[in-house]
């Protein structure tokens, strides 16, 4: 080979080679990233070309006070790392290594001073692009923005020129203990982490001109228990006009919500465990989180030991911590008529994935045998065996694998065709867009499927830094590069078609259109309704 080439091709390499490192740049200083906000100017740092800004209060509380607004600083307060997350109620302590290689989490340290705001934008001018607000998950107990690495927001800013911002807010018994039976002063005590979201987007709608975002053109978006938390907001007056589309995945397993008289139940329950009168309540805001915590918990299960005697349905995960009707904030029950209307004009997209948390409770199946599987098919299913086999083969069709007979969810889904039924039939109401995530990880020899918060990495266009859930490699990427251009496209207009997915229609009851995101994304009609009915009325 001629020797000039050589170098020519070398240099080349090396060149290409160090183009990665470039686009990696960090830039920092005191002058760097450097904005105004309602309380004061805040500094962040560039990374990969997005303007980017960890742990900004965007408001301040008591304990089981309403936010208000944060208190201003003087001089340029350094916002580059991600502020304190709201205190858990079981603190990790220990983990499973494999599932934990699989999740990668980011637990981050607990305060109980934790209203905290996160952005990513291209850009600190007067563009004004749409704004990703992500609520994240882990129920109403846990969790926080930087839980998980697909949260991210670097990647879907630069891709789609739009800001992404996520919080960090209360949780559990500091989110929901309802006190309001012992005063004025706790009206607002059952639904504090709600209003903590609220006080989140008006922050984002008086402050977001900063960062190049644009105020009236916002989507919610939140998987699992964050998509209960959109449904929350969807249903809440005081949030009504700070958001103007919504997309839930994973969120709708839980229906209802808890009323003022069960609430109260365990108010006066926490009370109970601690030997406190009525006139001591004020006594709970000075108490040591870790006594209060285990008083939460013990009330809990006595108030469900109550409810379950009288004949009351708890829905969920059972009796715990989350919002309620208080007459006070929340008005109406989530799938109420009137909570329909409240958001009849806001575009929703909702999906789930398709095998969610069946993978992990049907773990002891790994490797077993067909007669095994199918035998626990029928001391489950009974009489019912062969109608269930034959209705999850319709649902899925090209699953050959015993164990997929077990892994289908019947558990997350359901709720999310009853919501897009339910909203797609509102006359007149905002389109409906319909999606099942089915695309298999192929991680520890793709045991665990399409699991509860695969689609994470997909919609944030994460593959890389969460390449311990998806494998990583081509296949993941070119999927990724099509979900978030389809969350991208919602954000930016309520339609989430664009050219690198076949036409997505908008979902109803006649037409229930369902997106499958694999591989190949085809457009399917609903084929899981007998399996559904099948479980229900087991």
């Amino acid at each position: 080979m001629n020797k000039n080439l050589v170098i020519l091709l070398l240099g080349t390499f090396l060149l290409s080679s160090l183009k990665p490192y470039a686009q990696s740049e960090v830039k920092t200083g005191k002058s760097v990233a450097v904005t105004d906000t309602e309380s004061g100017k805040v500094r962040g740092y560039i990374h990969n070309g997005i303007y980017t800004y960890k742990g900004i209060p965007y408001a301040q509380a008591e304990r089981f006070m309403p936010p208000v607004k944060a208190k201003p600083w003087e001089g340029i307060r350094s916002s580059t790392t991600y502020g304190p997350v709201a205190p858990l109620m079981n603190p990790t302590t220990e983990v499973q290594d494999e599932p934990e290689f699989v999740f990668d989490h980011d637990w981050g340290y607990t305060n109980e001073d934790c209203l905290r705001i996160n952005i990513w934008t291209p850009g600190i001018d007067d563009k004004k692009r749409p704004v990703l607000f992500w609520i994240h998950g882990g129920g109403f107990t846990a969790g926080s923005s930087q839980e998980l690495p697909s949260y991210d927001g670097e990647n879907l800013s630069k891709k789609g020129d739009v800001v992404v911002v996520s919080i960090n807010h209360r949780l559990n018994i500091l989110g929901f203990l309802d006190l309001s039976a012992y005063g004025q002063k706790y009206k607002h005590s059952a639904n504090n982490s709600i209003l903590d979201m609220v006080a989140a987007l008006e922050w984002v709608r008086d402050n977001i001109s900063n960062f190049g975002g644009d105020p009236n053109n916002l989507m919610i978006f939140g998987q699992s228990g964050g998509g209960a938390k959109v449904n929350t907001l969807m249903a809440m007056p005081k949030a009504k006009g700070l958001f103007h589309k919504a997309v839930n995945q994973s969120g709708s397993f839980r229906t209802d919500i808890l009323e003022k008289e069960d609430t109260r139940a365990i108010g006066a329950g926490v009370l109970a465990e601690l030997d406190l009168t009525s006139d001591q309540v004020d006594s709970l805001q000075t108490l040591p989180f870790e006594k209060l915590s285990a008083a939460g918990t013990k009330a809990l299960k006595t108030v469900e030991e109550k409810m379950k005697a009288e004949g009351k349905t708890i829905s969920g995960f059972g009796l715990g911590w989350g919002p309620s009707v208080d007459g006070e904030d929340i008005p109406y029950q989530l799938f109420s008529k009137e909570a329909f209307e409240l958001s009849k004009n806001i575009p929703l997209l909702i999906g789930t994935v398709k095998n969610e948390f069946a993978p992990f409770a049907n773990m002891r199946f790994v490797g077993a045998s067909e007669e095994t599987i199918m035998n626990h098919i029928k001391e489950t299913y009974r009489e019912k065996s062969d109608a269930y086999i034959q209705a999850v083969k319709k649902a899925y069709p090209n699953d050959t694998d015993p164990k997929d007979l077990l892994d289908v969810d019947v558990m997350f889904r359901p709720g999310a065709v009853v919501q897009a039924n339910e909203k797609s039939s509102l006359e007149g109401g905002a389109p409906v867009y319909m999606y099942l995530f089915t695309w298999q990880s192929p991680v520890f020899d793709g045991k665990y499927k399409s699991l509860h918060c695969m689609e994470l990495p997909f919609v944030f266009d994460n593959i890389e830094r969460a390449k311990n859930m998806t494998g990583g490699g081509q296949e993941a990427h070119k999927l990724a590069d099509t979900v978030s251009q389809a969350w991208i496209n919602f954000a930016k207009t309520g339609n989430p078609n664009h050219r690198g997915l076949p036409n997505w229609p908008a979902y109803n009851t006649t037409n229930t259109a369902t997106m499958h995101l694999d591989k190949t994304c085809e457009v399917k009609q609903q084929l899981d309704k007998e399996l559904f009915d099948l479980v229900n009325n087991r």
